[in-house]
């Protein structure tokens, strides 16, 4: 952005059909609405601060960014109920056992993978039937093991087991072999999922897992089947409860949003015979 011709001008030669322009180009050459709405936030408060010091006399960018650029938020796809039993069925024939649990876990509450390689023991409430998210696991090439909060603050959560998840828990616990010393990650100890060398389980090692197990999804379940990853997993748990009927403000909770309008907007998916469903339950009342 800086050897744009637009950073060239002068403050007192912009105007607002300029800075809309110059917002149109970046969205043209394939920036994101959110990253020129970063960008807005960045030259909106310095225009502002011109306005004050009697440089210009309006500020060109204090406009609703939305009446310029399109709204671009990815809709993701979410599995039907078959797709869910068959993709189910396949994992279990497949995958021979591994990760099984942890597949029906995501599905039953739609946690983020680094939300699940976060539970501990400690973490499970078996005879209230719900669990705990406090945290988030993760690892990467130039860190070892380390613990963030979850992405919001909202992400602070409890969510209830369905008798699936119940059961699924209890079998991960039942086959969990004990470290001979159980690793402490800042502060952290007892985590749910290990691998076979007894070390937390982290996102990659699902996400491998299931990309190895896509190169069988043709021949088992038909050219058709979508692409499933632990965000499908995710997306399709928040649509299974959007459709059943649940406010939006306990959905965007168990979510864990700080916004109801990213639950909306993104990760909820309908469709006409959802639309048509819900239609009659209340067209009696019109």
């Amino acid at each position: 952005m800086r050897k744009d011709p637009f950073s060239q001008k002068q403050i007192r030669q912009i105007k607002p059909s300029d800075a809309k322009a110059w917002f149109v180009s970046l969205h043209d050459r394939g920036y994101k609405q959110s990253t020129i709405s970063t960008v807005q936030c960045v030259v909106r408060p310095a225009f502002e601060m011109a306005v004050d010091d009697d440089m210009i006399r309006k500020n060109p960018f204090k406009f609703k960014l939305s009446d310029v650029i399109p709204k671009d938020a990815f809709v993701r796809t979410a599995l039907t109920r078959e797709q869910q039993d068959l993709y189910l069925q396949f994992f279990q024939e497949y995958g021979g056992g591994s990760y099984y649990d942890d597949i029906v876990i995501l599905l039953g509450t739609g946690l983020r993978v680094s939300e699940l390689y976060g539970l501990t023991k400690a973490d499970l409430d078996f005879p209230r039937r719900c669990l705990y998210v406090r945290r988030q696991l993760c690892r990467t090439a130039n860190r070892p093991y380390f613990i963030t909060s979850p992405k919001t603050k909202s992400g602070i959560r409890t969510i209830p087991m369905t008798d699936m998840v119940y059961m699924a828990l209890k079998r991960v616990l039942k086959d969990r072999t004990p470290p001979k010393t159980e690793m402490v990650v800042d502060g952290c100890s007892g985590f749910l999922f290990l691998d076979k060398d007894g070390r937390p389980k982290v996102a990659m090692h699902l996400e491998n897992y299931m990309r190895l197990l896509q190169r069988k999804h043709r021949w088992a379940l038909g050219e058709d089947f979508p692409v499933v990853t632990p965000h499908v997993l995710r997306h399709t748990f928040c649509t299974n409860l959007q459709r059943a009927g649940i406010d939006i403000k306990s959905l965007q909770y168990l979510m864990g949003h700080s916004s109801a309008s990213v639950t909306l907007d993104v990760y909820t998916h309908t469709d006409y015979n959802s639309v048509k469903h819900a239609f009659d339950q209340i067209a009696a009342n019109l």
